[in-house]
């Protein structure tokens, strides 16, 4: 028996971390952006007499929840461990999300969506270190992008069920949290028998109960102590300024467009190729940051963000718009992703979860700044071409950010694991 079996009994199923944890990142996408399919109907829904500033309010509830869980779950993994805090989160925002399917009015829906969203922002934390733990020596970062294409199917998925469901068989809204559920009565099972706890934490746990060894530190203080302080600041600054871009992006991006003089059509389309190039930015940037390192490929990545969003701003003739918001989508959204994957392989197992959580938690303040910037532009009639060049300015600073993590020579070097 090898010594990390002796750790952990369960790595022989490690084969089954990557795909479980891709299918809890699938139904979390899924979940995250139900509530936009949904909101034609509910709009419509004369009982419960929903306006466009009532659904908003709806929305910002179920962020919220998302950023105060991934704030919690961050933390609460690296103390009872990956396995148990992914089963608690899956199981919790399923029920949740099938109670959403039942709710009697807008005040019970929204407290719902909120408490579903604690568990839904506690979902990646923990998918993101049991994949970077598990992941072999050098593919990390392809680990991570694989990992974050989850919540694009997801998504997609949604978008789908929504037009099936809603629109050709007219069963109106509750379907679609119902829908959302059932997975879990199949996924929930599967981690049960075959998730096994991430042997870096166990070897971290067995080696602080030693004897010789002190008690293991608050994984939270770990974030400001021992030279992990700067990147700690860096990384939040960089999540805040890649989720803006993210949200802002998905949700005003058809309306920027439109202000820019192109049909409605035209618009909607952009959005498409937008996220079609999220998902290939996913893909490459794996490979990338695998040949050339993490560090180097995030902020590569950001700057070239900020490149092309910026491009953006003059109005291109014919196929160039759509190539220009292709290639915005391939950096944009993977910029983020690199991020998480980068903060993964920073710092040690024991605060692993406790710093990805902190770097999601406080991206969503971003993933609801961004909506925010985009209306106000919208509002004051400075969309285009404006727009693009704050987009453009945040991602710089996204850049910028990262660089101080890579160009700092004070952390202590992980511990092989």
């Amino acid at each position: 028996m090898s010594a990390d079996s002796a750790v952990n009994p369960r790595e022989r199923h490690a084969g089954w971390v990557a795909p479980l944890c891709w299918s809890a990142v699938a139904l979390e996408g899924f979940d995250l952006v139900v509530l936009g399919v949904v909101l034609p109907p509910l709009l419509r829904d004369a009982e419960w007499g929903l306006t466009p500033a009532t659904a908003s309010l709806i929305s910002v509830a179920a962020l919220v929840g998302v950023m105060v869980g991934a704030l919690a779950v961050g933390t609460i993994t690296d103390v009872i461990g990956r396995r148990k805090a992914m089963l608690l989160t899956v199981t919790s925002f399923s029920v949740l999300t099938l109670l959403c399917a039942f709710a009697p009015d807008p005040v019970t829906f929204a407290l719902l969506r909120f408490v579903a969203g604690l568990g839904l922002g506690g979902v990646l934390p923990v998918a993101l270190a049991l994949v970077n733990e598990y992941a072999r020596e050098g593919r990390g970062g392809s680990a991570t992008t694989t990992l974050m294409t989850g919540y694009h199917v997801g998504a997609v998925a949604t978008s789908l069920l929504g037009i099936l469901v809603i629109e050709e068989l007219g069963l109106g809204w509750r379907p679609m949290f119902v829908i959302g559920a059932l997975p879990a009565l199949v996924l929930v099972p599967l981690m049960l028998r075959f998730l096994p706890e991430s042997t870096a934490f166990l070897r971290e746990r067995a080696s602080g109960a030693g004897a010789d060894r002190p008690a293991p530190r608050n994984p939270v203080t770990i974030l400001f102590h021992g030279g992990y302080l700067r990147p700690t600041i860096a990384f939040w600054v960089t999540s805040f300024m890649g989720l803006l871009l993210v949200y802002g992006l998905n949700t005003w991006l058809p309306e920027i467009m439109r202000a820019a003089g192109y049909e409605l059509g035209a618009a909607l389309a952009l959005l498409l190729v937008l996220n079609v190039g999220a998902v290939l930015g996913l893909l490459i940037a794996g490979q990338v940051a695998n040949r050339i390192g993490i560090p180097r490929a995030t902020i590569g990545w950001f700057a070239a963000a900020a490149l092309f969003l910026a491009l953006l701003s003059i109005r291109l003739p014919g196929i160039g718009v759509y190539v220009g918001v292709l290639l915005a989508g391939v950096f944009v959204f993977s910029s983020q992703v690199l991020v998480y994957a980068y903060v993964g392989r920073l710092y040690p197992a024991a605060a692993r979860g406790t710093a990805l959580g902190a770097a999601s938690g406080v991206g969503r303040l971003g993933a609801i700044s961004g909506p925010l910037l985009g209306g106000a532009l919208l509002t004051a009639g400075l969309a285009y071409p404006w727009g693009f060049y704050i987009f453009a300015a945040v991602a710089a600073v996204g850049a910028v950010a990262v660089a101080l993590v890579a160009s700092g020579r004070t952390v202590s070097p992980v511990r092989a694991e």
